[in-house]
């Protein structure tokens, strides 16, 4: 086991929904290592996340979409080998790759530190890499649990689960404004998350429509559509479908602002993509949908009465199941709204 760690570095780069996960393994490494430097490396959509983390010592920015361009572009080249000498400069005394993928456990490599923590199960043949393979076994199907054993494996002992998202000021007084204008009252509205990366993990939009029409005259909400830009169009087709006022805020909002709206939310209804994470993380009233992804390894952590889904327990270490009795349409706006109604009613508690 690995002592008295000095310098540590999280390679996590993304998704927005699994960095939220890893927020547990930082919180654990800054308790058991309170002098340590930690880093994180981290895409730059993401770093917003982190901001003011009081766990946290500093970003690396990994500018993924520029790094990619190394071999043909020569200021993309350069960039690349300033991160490496950056990385190889930290003298870091513990690697931790969360992502478990060739391009993040090579950086790990890279950076000379001769202790490297990974997954034993890491694709591209990423383990290679690491020095310490770490096994996940049935006491830790869930990423939350598999990320800690990670840090218990590099030397953390104090390993409770903690959640910490930026509360900023000039985000939160944007959000306020946002709802003033559309004459929202902070407190009183849901917010609906009705995109994804992957199409194939969206509830149909009519559903979304549907649930709008129910819950908000039911619980007094107003209703909140809201994702990227390009998924303005999804919410769009809620606003277009429902009988109850929907506001389309797609695009509106950046990172921080997008923690600020969740955090004010009476209920949040999501796919399983990134904001439904922070919203769960955030500890508000929410209800995950869950497809073909597996939820006893990304639901709410300890939160089961949140997933909407058909078999949820069950799945094994399975990252996706292509059963065809997982495809998001099974979930039926019958037991989307039953969870909603067992959320309304217990609360739900902020973390």
């Amino acid at each position: 086991m690995t002592k008295n760690l000095k310098n540590i570095l999280i390679i996590k780069p993304s998704s927005l929904g699994d960095i939220v996960l890893a927020l547990p393994a930082l919180s654990a490494l800054r308790r058991s290592f309170p002098a340590a430097e930690i880093s994180w490396l981290i895409r730059p959509a993401f770093a917003p996340l982190l901001k003011g983390h009081p766990h946290l010592t500093r970003t690396i920015i990994f500018d993924r979409k520029l790094l990619g361009r190394a071999w043909r572009n020569l200021k993309a080249f350069n960039s690349l080998l300033e991160l490496i000498g950056q990385l190889h400069k930290s003298s870091f005394d513990a690697v931790i790759d969360l992502q478990g993928l060739f391009r993040t456990a090579c950086l790990g490599w890279l950076t000379g530190c001769r202790r490297r923590f990974g997954m034993s199960n890491a694709r591209e043949f990423a383990h290679i890499f690491y020095t310490h393979k770490i096994d996940q076994t049935e006491d830790c199907i869930h990423l939350v649990d598999y990320y800690l054993k990670m840090t218990r494996a590099a030397g953390a002992s104090d390993t409770g689960v903690e959640f910490i998202l930026p509360q900023d000021a000039v985000a939160g007084e944007s959000v306020a404004k946002l709802l003033s204008a559309r004459g929202i009252d902070a407190g009183s509205y849901a917010v609906f998350v009705p995109g994804s990366a992957h199409r194939d993990k969206c509830w149909p939009v009519e559903r979304f429509a549907e649930l709008a029409d129910r819950i908000s005259p039911q619980f007094g909400l107003s209703v909140i559509a809201t994702g990227t830009e390009p998924e303005w169009s999804i919410a769009e087709g809620i606003k277009a479908a429902a009988h109850t006022p929907v506001e389309n805020v797609a695009g509106l909002t950046n990172l921080l602002e997008l923690v600020a709206l969740l955090r004010g939310a009476r209920l949040v209804v999501s796919n399983d993509t990134g904001p439904g994470h922070i919203a769960a993380a955030l500890g508000v009233p929410v209800v995950m949908m869950f497809g073909r992804s597996n939820p006893a390894r990304v639901a709410p952590y300890r939160r089961g009465n949140c997933v909407a889904a058909i078999e949820p327990a069950g799945r094994g270490f399975n990252i996706d199941i292509a059963d065809p009795k997982h495809d998001i349409r099974a979930v039926t706006i019958d037991m989307v709204y039953q969870k909603v109604c067992e959320q309304m009613k217990s609360g739900a508690s902020p973390r």
